[in-house]
């Protein structure tokens, strides 16, 4: 099998961003964004995805921390991209119920090339400390819009900030490994219309 490795710099006004990364990788992670709970949760959609993670990024964090969270997505979105190739013999399809103590999430992704995020919460959800929750909806946003895939995540219920934003982020890990796992039996294009 091929490896499915891509790597990606991106330097604005705003951000400095290395990544690397490995799709068929062990879940190994080395992440640094100056943000301590955003590498919290990129360490474990690594392990939780098994995708081999490498990241720096150098943000104007002094300001908030939307910029350096939105271009991370951005990022990785179009790294995944770049490593799933013409997605030949892939699942495509994938999803995931992942529950965090009181709090469940549920992840569904198609690696469409049609890109849709459909975030789905009750009206007010918590806050992780130091760590807006609209910040992961700008993440997933962000994510869906350069990997180029259909994201529905719905947050089932939960009342912890820190265990709403964990359990979104693992479920999101498990359904996108299962969407860009070899299938055995899928010859080609998983479409009819034999491009994705």
């Amino acid at each position: 099998m091929s490896e499915r490795r891509a790597s990606s710099q991106r330097d604005t006004a705003e951000t400095k961003i290395q990544l690397a990364l490995n799709l068929d990788g062990e879940g190994v992670s080395t992440i640094d964004t100056g943000i301590a709970f955003f590498d919290h949760m990129l360490t474990l959609f690594s392990r939780h995805s098994l995708i081999d993670l490498e990241l720096k990024v150098d943000g104007d964090v002094q300001v908030d921390y939307h910029h350096t969270v939105e271009d991370t997505g951005i990022v990785l979105g179009e790294c995944l991209k770049a490593a799933l190739g013409d997605k030949s013999g892939i699942r495509r399809y994938g999803h995931a119920y992942v529950p965090m103590d009181e709090t469940l999430s549920r992840t569904v992704i198609d690696l469409s090339n049609r890109p849709q995020l459909e975030l789905r919460t009750p009206e007010h959800v918590a806050d992780a400390q130091n760590f807006p929750f609209t910040l992961v909806e700008e993440f997933c946003r962000a994510l869906a819009a350069n990997l180029r895939c259909n994201l529905h995540i719905e947050l089932l219920y939960g009342r912890d900030g820190h265990h709403i934003s964990e359990s979104i982020f693992k479920s999101l890990a498990r359904a996108l490994r299962a969407a860009a796992e070899k299938d055995p039996r899928m010859k080609g294009i998983p479409s009819t219309k034999e491009v994705l």
